[in-house]
């Protein structure tokens, strides 16, 4: 008789209000049907969590479904087959999917991406080379980023942020990049290559981008929204641009903030601000992974993460992506 897999997951039990508390989310086991053909069982190794999910709380229209009630919910993962009935898998390959916050699961081939077994750790293929550093790679081919732009990124300490300033780096930009500590200030310097980094909660925003770039920047990569968006907007140079990729200031608000006051910047500088949604740019992925997979291997790229232990703590890892907990990608070990 073939031994049925068990799998712990994490459902929505409610939605947020506000920030999330550990009473919107319920810690379940459930039973895996057994295996039918063409189907693929895989065991998670991590699992991601990102501040977007937050967005998908809300019983609200948007760029994907919310989360359902009582469901499990979903996000990318990485793991390793443990069982197929598809000639396109077979057992010990290590493969990504969107099935995430779960310990196993049962899916189809094409829910699948393969990925190159050499890299470590495996859950390098959540951040620098998943859909974390195809984001911050999409956003700055996007606006055309170039050799001599200066670039400023918010939430640089991020996952996509501290990503953005690397890859940028890389192509020849001047970067400076604002987070929520000192020591996060640091690591942006010493360990990403960062020209200039500023701790947004020690003065005014646009202060400090001042003396960072006191001729101004080309390009603003925007994780934060807000008081850092209304910087920009006052910085950027006369045709400079905008990735709107996030806005985490706000993810928790219950009423929207009103739009920055000095917006008409957008007229007269004759810029340009573009929405970054990282599902565009999937017919591109063999394009990312072969540029950025190049640059890890050849050591050119740090791959920043915080990791926390345990299905029964990716709660606490989501809500700490909000309190700033995290350098680089939040990863859950499963």
């Amino acid at each position: 008789m073939t031994k049925l897999t068990t799998s712990r997951e994490i459902r929505l039990a409610s939605r947020p209000t506000g920030v999330p508390t550990a009473s919107n989310f319920t810690l379940s086991e459930t039973t895996l049907e057994p295996l039918q053909d063409r189907q693929v069982l895989v065991r998670n190794l991590f699992m991601s969590v990102d501040p977007y999910m937050r967005g998908r709380m809300n019983d609200r229209k948007s760029y994907v479904p919310p989360f359902a009630i009582g469901k499990v919910l979903e996000g990318g993962a990485v793991g390793e087959v443990t069982e197929s009935r598809s000639g396109k898998f077979k057992v010990g390959d290590i493969v990504t999917s969107r099935y995430g916050w779960r310990e196993a699961f049962i899916a189809a081939p094409g829910e699948l991406h393969a990925v190159d077994k050499a890299a470590q750790p495996r859950s390098v293929y959540l951040g620098t080379l998943g859909m974390t550093g195809m984001t911050a790679w999409a956003g700055l081919t996007m606006v055309e980023v170039k050799a001599g732009d200066a670039i400023y990124i918010s939430g640089a300490a991020g996952a996509v942020g501290n990503m953005a300033g690397q890859l940028a780096k890389l192509r020849g930009c001047r970067v400076i990049g604002s987070a929520g500590s000192e020591e996060k200030v640091k690591r942006l310097l010493e360990e990403c290559g960062f020209d200039a980094a500023f701790n947004y909660k020690t003065g005014p925003v646009l202060d400090q981008l001042n003396l960072a770039a006191p001729d101004g920047i080309d390009v603003y990569f925007d994780n934060v929204g807000g008081e850092s968006l209304e910087a920009a907007l006052s910085a950027l140079r006369v045709h400079g641009r905008i990735i709107a990729c996030g806005g985490i200031s706000g993810y928790n608000d219950e009423t929207p903030k009103p739009g920055p006051s000095n917006l008409f910047n957008m007229t007269t500088k004759r810029l340009t601000m573009k929405g970054l949604i990282v599902g565009d740019w999937l017919e591109r992925r063999s394009e990312f992974e072969n540029e950025v997979g190049r640059a890890f291997q050849a050591g050119k790229l740090k791959s920043l993460e915080t990791v926390v232990d345990g299905i029964e703590q990716a709660v606490s890892a989501f809500t700490g992506l909000f309190d700033g907990k995290n350098v680089g990608k939040m990863v859950v070990k499963l």
